[in-house]
């Protein structure tokens, strides 16, 4: 029998096999570039205004410093070709919300805002410089805690045999790099896909199940939205929350069904994609083994979190991609956001602004023209996750060295 440290030999050599061999473009990813990602604005600012209630700004706010306060201070965080000290960040959070209580005028507060904070605007997509916003939301879902001919299918916690890897400690040009892996012997290979897991079902018989769901869609929508809460038969709820991957890209199930002809492009939507399965379950498999991707789940007492291990707070979270902006940040967006009619449908679109907080991140948030806005878990929430995706714009505020 091979001992421990013979296997991670084994495992050393793979990696370094993996790094310095053909399969480096199979994990190279895009270039990090965060100087790149904001420019400073210097002339035709924003006119500031926001839709929402000034206490969910000042939680969001809050919860924004918590992670700030938990940093050291040699931290520096970069804004476009500037970087500021994590000092100088909880200062200009602190400062904005002095101004934000102190000023119900708009005039005041935009005057005060350009004389007090520098202002970025984020790069956005290469020709339109827009960048395209998207919604999540938390589901409730119906589930239980042990599996019955109602609740069928297993929602999973992270195994042990998954590996997340660093590739920067082997080679410094990889670094921020990770892939994620499993041990097959002597070899380093992938980890299973969502076909193995939920048609292979490699994983039962392990106990890692946390929950059962009635639906597999359910726990597709569970893994895109990263978080949820599972209604039980007694009326209780557990909430769960994102622990970890299986490394897969992510596929779109949507763009699978209209490339299939299931849907039409003008009418994608969470609430149709939905509906489409439901009225052939035939093909549900089909579509939801299309992606790869796998996502493992770990109980949480209150959340969701985001990337910043806070509560994300509903309309005032912002995911962006963690690897080009900074976390924690103030933001400002311009976008439309959905009407719900009194039966619960959209009626119509309408021009938002509203300030925001990057406090998540997530698995398609990738590069400078890509933000996920956190709606909540109310009906409004699941609607507006479920349609939007609408061209906007981006900004970041951080107070003057000298203000």
């Amino acid at each position: 029998m091979e001992t421990m440290s013979q296997t991670y030999r084994y495992l050393l050599g793979a990696i370094i096999l993996l790094i310095i061999g053909g399969c480096y473009p199979l994990v190279k990813k895009e270039v990090r570039e965060p100087a790149k990602a904001l420019k400073r604005v210097r002339y035709f600012w924003p006119e500031f205004q926001d839709d929402m209630d000034k206490d969910s700004l000042a939680l969001a706010i809050e919860r924004s410093l918590q992670y700030l306060n938990k940093l050291k201070g040699d931290n520096v965080f970069t804004y476009g070709h500037d970087t500021f000290s994590v000092e100088h960040i909880r200062g200009s959070l602190r400062t904005f919300s002095h101004i934000i209580e102190r000023n119900s005028n708009s005039k005041a507060l935009n005057r005060e805002l350009r004389n007090k904070f520098f202002l970025y605007k984020a790069a956005g997509h290469r020709g339109s410089k827009k960048v395209l916003f998207t919604g999540y939301f938390e589901p409730i879902l119906n589930g239980n805690l042990q599996p019955d001919s109602i609740h069928r299918y297993p929602l999973y916690r992270k195994p042990d045999d998954l590996l997340k890897i660093d590739l920067g400690v082997f080679r410094p040009r990889f670094q921020g790099e990770r892939i994620i892996a499993r041990i097959d012997g002597r070899n380093l290979i992938p980890y299973y896909t969502r076909n193995d897991i939920a048609e292979g079902k490699v994983l039962e018989g392990r106990n890692l199940e946390i929950a059962w769901l009635t639906d597999p869609l359910d726990i597709a929508i569970l893994q895109i939205q990263g978080s949820g809460i599972i209604r039980l038969p007694n009326g209780e709820t557990v909430r769960v929350g994102y622990s970890a991957s299986n490394g897969h890209p992510y596929r779109s199930i949507g763009r699978f069904m209209i490339d299939r002809g299931y849907i039409e492009p003008d009418d994608l939507s969470l609430e149709r994609i939905k509906s489409y399965l439901k009225d052939h379950p035939d093909v549900k498999d089909e579509v939801l083994n299309y992606n790869p991707s796998y996502v493992f789940f770990r109980l949480l007492d209150n959340g969701p979190f985001g990337n910043i291990a806070v509560p994300l707070t509903p309309g005032r979270s912002l995911a962006l991609d963690d690897r080009l902006f900074p976390k924690g940040a103030l933001v400002y967006i311009r976008c439309q956001k959905p009407i719900m009619g009194k039966d619960g449908n959209i009626t119509g679109w309408t021009p938002f602004c509203r300030f925001l907080l990057n406090q998540d991140t997530g698995g398609v948030i990738k590069g400078t023209g890509r933000a996920d806005i956190f709606w909540g878990s109310d009906p409004y929430a699941e609607l507006a996750a479920g349609h939007f995706k609408h061209q906007g714009e981006l900004f970041f505020l951080v107070k003057k060295p000298d203000s």
